[in-house]
C-alpha cells in the first residue's frame, strides 16, 4: 500500500471544524485532534457500499463490532471482556461526562491529574460537582502525577478518579507499575476509576505497551470505565463510534441509567466506519504510526533548539505538549497566532505556560510550522 500521508488534502473549505477556525487568516490550524490524513481506504470503500445501500432506518446493535471489540481486547491486551461489558457510545466525551454523573452526587467530587484534556474539566463543572487535580512533572522525560500528594487535601466526598491513559497532552503511556499506584490509590480512597484509552493504537515510543486499566486485576475490573474508539486512530473523530467497557453490572445499570432519554446510540454510518477500521486498518496503521514517529522525532529535534521552547516526548498521540514558560510572553498561544500558528492553548488544560500542537499533518506543513515557531521567536530576541 502506497503511502499517502504526504499528500496534502484541502480541508479549509470543507466543513472542518479545524480549518475553518481562522477562516482566510494565514494561520496554520495545528490545534483540535483529528489528523488531516485520509482515513484507510477499507473505511472509505465500507462506507461506500453501505450508502450505496439508500437506506437509512433505525440501526441494530452490530454484533460484528462486538465480536471485532472482544477479540481486540484479547489479542492486543490479554483482557478476556464480556459482550455485555460493552456500551456504545456516540464519542468518548458524552461517556466522560455521563460517568461523572452516575457516579457521583451534587455534593461529591472528582479527582483527575492537571493539565488534562478539556473535556475531563468541564465534564465536572458543567455536572456542578468539584474536582480536585494532582500536578504532572516531567519525571525521565515522561509526565506522571503523584496522587498520592492529594490524600492530605481529600474530604472524603470524591468517588471518581478520571484517568486518561496514553495521557493527554502529555503523551505518557503507563507502565504497568504506574497503574497499579493509581489503582491502588482508587482503592484506598474507594473510588471509581474512568480512564479514557481513546489513545491507545498511537503508540510511537519503541517498546512501550498500552496496558487497559481495567485488565490490571479483578478489582481494577470491577470498580473502572473504560471508554476506547478507533475515531482519533483512523481519523474518524466526526463518525464518533465508542464504547464504554464496564465489567460491573451495578456500574452498567447507573451509568444505563442516566444516559436514557439525554446520549443517543452511534448513528449507522459509524458504527460501520468503525467497524471496517478495527477489522482491517492495521496496514494502513502501520504506515501512519511510522510517518508520526518520524513527524515527533523532527519536531523534538527542532523545538528543543528553540531558545525559550521545549518538548518532551511524547511516547503517544500525535499531540505535542510544547513548554514556553521561558518566553517573555503573556499568553504562548495568542504570541503564536500572531505569527501564524493555531495551537491548542495551554490555559484549557491547565497550564497557560503551554502549548499543545497537533502534528498529525503532512511534513511539508510541519515544516512550515516549525519554521515559523523559529521566526516567531526570533522576533522576542531582537
Amino acid at each position: 500500500m502506497a503511502c499517502t500521508f504526504d499528500q496534502r488534502i484541502d480541508r479549509r473549505h470543507s466543513d472542518s471544524l479545524k480549518w475553518r477556525k481562522y477562516g482566510e487568516r494565514d494561520i496554520l490550524p495545528l490545534w483540535v485532534a483529528d489528523t488531516d490524513f485520509r482515513s484507510p481506504e477499507c473505511v472509505i470503500d465500507a462506507l461506500q457500499q453501505r450508502v450505496a445501500h439508500g437506506v437509512f432506518g433505525y440501526g441494530s446493535t452490530p454484533e460484528e463490532l462486538i465480536e471485532i471489540t472482544v477479540a481486540r481486547m484479547q489479542a492486543r491486551y490479554r483482557w478476556k471482556i464480556d459482550p455485555a461489558w460493552l456500551v456504545l457510545l456516540p464519542g468518548v466525551v458524552s461517556g466522560l461526562n455521563l460517568a461523572v454523573r452516575a457516579f457521583t452526587e451534587p455534593h461529591q467530587g472528582t479527582v483527575a491529574p492537571s493539565p488534562i484534556y478539556p473535556p475531563f474539566r468541564a465534564a465536572a463543572r458543567l455536572a456542578e460537582r468539584s474536582q480536585i487535580n494532582a500536578p504532572l512533572r516531567l519525571h525521565g522525560g515522561r509526565w506522571l502525577a503523584d496522587f498520592d500528594e492529594l490524600s492530605p487535601v481529600m474530604s472524603g466526598n470524591e468517588k471518581l478518579l478520571m484517568l486518561c491513559n496514553p495521557q493527554n497532552p502529555g503523551g505518557t503511556v503507563y507502565r504497568r507499575e504506574e497503574l497499579e499506584a493509581q489503582l491502588d490509590f482508587a482503592r484506598r480512597h474507594d473510588l471509581i476509576v474512568c480512564s479514557d484509552e481513546i489513545h491507545c493504537d498511537l503508540l510511537l515510543e519503541e517498546g512501550a505497551e498500552h496496558i487497559p486499566f481495567g485488565s490490571l486485576s479483578e478489582d481494577a475490573q470491577q470498580r473502572s470505565i473504560t471508554l476506547i474508539s478507533p475515531s482519533k486512530t483512523f481519523n474518524i473523530a466526526g463518525l464518533g463510534a465508542s464504547l464504554a467497557i464496564i465489567p460491573d453490572k451495578t456500574l452498567r445499570a447507573r451509568f444505563n441509567r442516566v444516559r436514557q432519554g439525554i446520549v443517543p446510540q452511534p448513528d449507522i454510518l459509524s458504527l460501520v466506519a468503525a467497524t471496517a477500521a478495527w477489522q482491517n486498518g492495521q496496514p494502513w496503521l502501520d504506515e501512519q504510526l511510522a510517518y508520526l514517529r518520524g513527524s515527533r522525532d523532527l519536531l523534538n529535534k527542532r523545538v528543543n533548539a528553540i531558545e525559550g521552547l521545549s518538548l518532551a516526548g511524547p511516547q503517544a498521540t500525535y499531540l505535542a505538549w510544547i513548554d514556553a514558560s521561558a518566553l517573555d510572553v503573556a499568553s504562548p498561544a495568542l504570541f503564536f497566532e500572531r505569527h501564524g500558528l493555531g495551537f491548542s492553548a495551554g490555559r484549557d488544560f491547565g497550564d497557560d505556560n503551554f502549548v499543545r500542537l497537533n502534528f498529525g499533518c503532512p511534513r511539508d506543513l510541519l515544516l512550515e510550522a516549525l519554521r515559523r515557531m523559529e521566526a516567531a521567536v526570533r522576533t522576542l530576541r531582537r
